[in-house]
């Protein structure tokens, strides 16, 4: 797993946000100090609470990673095309955190399900299209 450090640094020298919307560096930096937030191109509000900052863990990372694949599976199988492939590009971020092989999955089939339930039964997480690979036609009519 990449430290915070490790993170950091990819970020300063360039890595971007892979989701238009940000919500990858939105999830990431839940882990990181207000103060380096600027380097994901992120600010917190002058009038808002200064978060919480989850522990840099792999149990944590995990945690959030679960989260982040029950969300997915929900878009994907209600055909939610934009937030799945959102929900796709956060996954695949945790799997680069967490120096997981799977973040160079690129099959990106029936709303992303194929990444979704790799990385569900590899972490032993809720896996609701059972033994479907998530390349079945049924989730894309």
């Amino acid at each position: 797993m990449k430290t915070r450090e490790q993170i950091l640094e990819k970020i300063k020298n360039g890595k971007k946000s892979e989701c238009f919307d940000g919500r990858d560096f939105f999830r990431l930096v839940k882990f990181f100090q207000v103060e380096n937030w600027v380097h994901f191109g992120l600010s917190l509000k002058e009038e808002a609470e200064i978060p919480i900052i989850k522990e840099w863990t792999k149990e944590n990372i995990i945690e959030q990673l679960r989260q982040d694949i029950d969300f997915g599976f929900e878009k994907a199988l209600d055909k939610r095309g934009i937030s799945s492939s959102l929900m796709y590009d956060v996954v695949k971020m945790w799997m680069w955190v967490l120096d997981d092989p799977l973040q160079d999955h690129n099959e990106y089939a029936m709303y992303g399900l194929p990444l979704f339930k790799k990385v569900a039964v590899k972490y032993g997480f809720n896996n609701p299209i059972g033994n479907n690979t998530g390349n079945e036609e049924k989730y894309n009519d």
